[in-house]
């Protein structure tokens, strides 16, 4: 088969904004403008005197409540709105209109419009639509930029170079509104041609995971045809494990497919897995872990300190232990750890399978003791700062140990799709310690994918609570 390789493949990344950040801010902005508009209706208005505690000052208040609600119905934040297409400037002054309606109609509900400034109404208004208009206007000047820059652009990769994905790709290059980047289709066909629509055909399967893996793919298009059972499973198996969202072409499927879950260019799909933290999840997320982390490096440094000079007085060798282990979208990371083994016990984490068990020879005195009360995982509130951690998420597993269950664990490597955590729901459930049995191991990957599907910011403050009254000391923290 003729295939262009990766290497020579041009893909170029760039900084992604997601258009769910965007909106949000965007909605952010439209209440500081009705807030800014008020404020400035009060002061044209009135000379002197404060707008709180006045009568208008409930009225703004409810105003900036209504107006991104009101905006939202009329589909000024819905799907296509970041497009640089006619603006939206007639749907805008509909629902600002609207808001007003709905404060007078609150007024002679309430009794209390008799004593509302009209005048001040009609210049928050005024101003307010202004406002809201021109910053609109700002922003789609800005958006059609991004695009052009590549910045609102979702990364996708199309599997299959038969006819459905020729079809997708032809689309793709037809329809060209900046929303979606094709890098490439993949197929493990010895007769796939090396190139479909313009696009390289970049090989099978394993080319297609370090695509992922090193240039940030963020949605798989699978246009294999379903009669290729056998085929089609075996690609939808690896690529769920992936960081990615994976949708399946209408073609693939027995029935056609009216409206999806998602599109790509207009054509509705079929999704099958989606990026566990994107958005806005992913924002909070990075929140929570930075400021959490920080407040505990703050909180634990005393006991840190104490912890530090027990491990140096009681053995010989480094007060630290790095080693290395699978961290998000499975790229290694350096994991640090307060040593509780003797130096020249201690592993790297590439070498043999070989877990700390009860009564581990290994284990010095001081390390029995921080292994107990897992003060010897404090060390990686600093891999939490980096990035390179959470404070909630599948623990992570050394080098050795991931790839041996890898191959014996279904679903094993999903466990990469976010950053691996401190502590995790399979750890609060008891399942921590030595995996002696597969069993054990299949139970925590159960736990560990449970989190990921589920992720709220109250189930990682749920854990995180669970583990101050439970978790430190446990019973298989050895």
């Amino acid at each position: 088969m003729a295939t262009a390789t990766l290497s020579s493949a041009f893909v170029r990344r760039r900084v992604r904004l997601s258009p769910a950040i965007v909106l949000g801010l965007l909605r952010a902005w439209d209440v500081l403008v009705v807030l800014l508009a008020g404020l400035l209706a009060h002061a044209t208005r009135f000379a002197d005197g404060g707008l709180y505690g006045s009568i208008q000052f409930p009225y703004l208040v409810i105003g900036m409540v209504l107006a991104p609600q009101v905006f939202a119905l009329a589909g000024v934040y819905g799907r296509g709105s970041l497009t640089p297409y006619p603006s939206r400037f007639g749907r805008l002054l509909v629902g600002w209109c609207t808001v007003m309606v709905a404060l007078v109609a609150i007024g002679f509900a309430t009794q209390t419009g008799q004593d509302l400034s009209r005048l001040w109404m009609a210049y928050w208004f005024a101003y307010g639509a202004a406002g809201i208009g021109l910053s609109h206007a700002v922003l789609r000047r800005r958006v059609a930029a991004w695009r052009r820059e590549g910045h609102l652009a979702c990364t996708v990769a199309i599997v299959g170079a038969g006819g459905t994905g020729r079809a997708l790709a032809e689309r793709l290059r037809r329809v060209g509104d900046g929303s979606v980047r094709l890098v490439g289709l993949f197929d493990d066909d010895p007769g796939a041609p090396a190139e479909v629509a313009g696009y390289p055909v970049l090989g099978g399967l394993e080319p297609l995971c370090r695509l992922v893996r090193n240039q940030g793919v963020e949605h798989v298009v699978v246009a294999v045809p379903a009669e290729g059972g056998e085929r089609l499973s075996s690609w939808l198996k690896r690529l769920i494990e992936l960081p990615v969202d994976v949708s399946l072409c209408p073609a693939v499927l027995p029935l056609p497919l009216r409206s999806g879950d998602c599109h790509v260019a207009g054509v509705p799909l079929l999704k099958v897995a989606e990026r566990p933290l994107q958005g806005w999840g992913c924002v909070v997320k990075n929140v929570e872990d930075r400021v959490l982390a920080l407040l505990l490096l703050v909180f634990f440094a005393p006991l840190m300190l104490l912890a530090a000079v027990a491990v140096r007085l009681d053995s010989p060798g480094p007060v630290l232990f790095r080693q290395k282990r699978y961290g998000f979208n499975n790229q290694i990371i350096e994991v640090l750890k307060f040593r509780t083994m003797r130096a020249e016990a201690a592993e790297d984490g590439l070498g043999a399978v070989a877990q700390a068990r009860a009564g581990d020879g290994r284990i010095t005195r001081v390390g029995r003791f921080l292994r107990r009360l897992s003060v010897d995982e404090l060390p990686q509130l600093w891999n939490v700062l980096r990035g390179e951690m959470s404070l909630v998420g599948p623990r992570p597993h050394a080098v050795a140990h991931n790839e041996h269950y890898a191959r014996v664990v279904d679903a094993y490597l999903g466990r990469h799709r976010v950053r691996p955590g401190i502590t995790g729901w399979a750890q609060v459930n008891g399942l921590r310690g030595e995996t002696d049995t597969l069993d054990k191991m299949r139970r925590r990957v159960e736990y560990d994918l449970a989190y990921i599907e589920n992720w709220t910011l109250g189930f990682d403050l749920r854990i995180l609570l669970r583990t101050v009254l439970v978790g430190f000391v446990h019973e298989n923290a050895r």
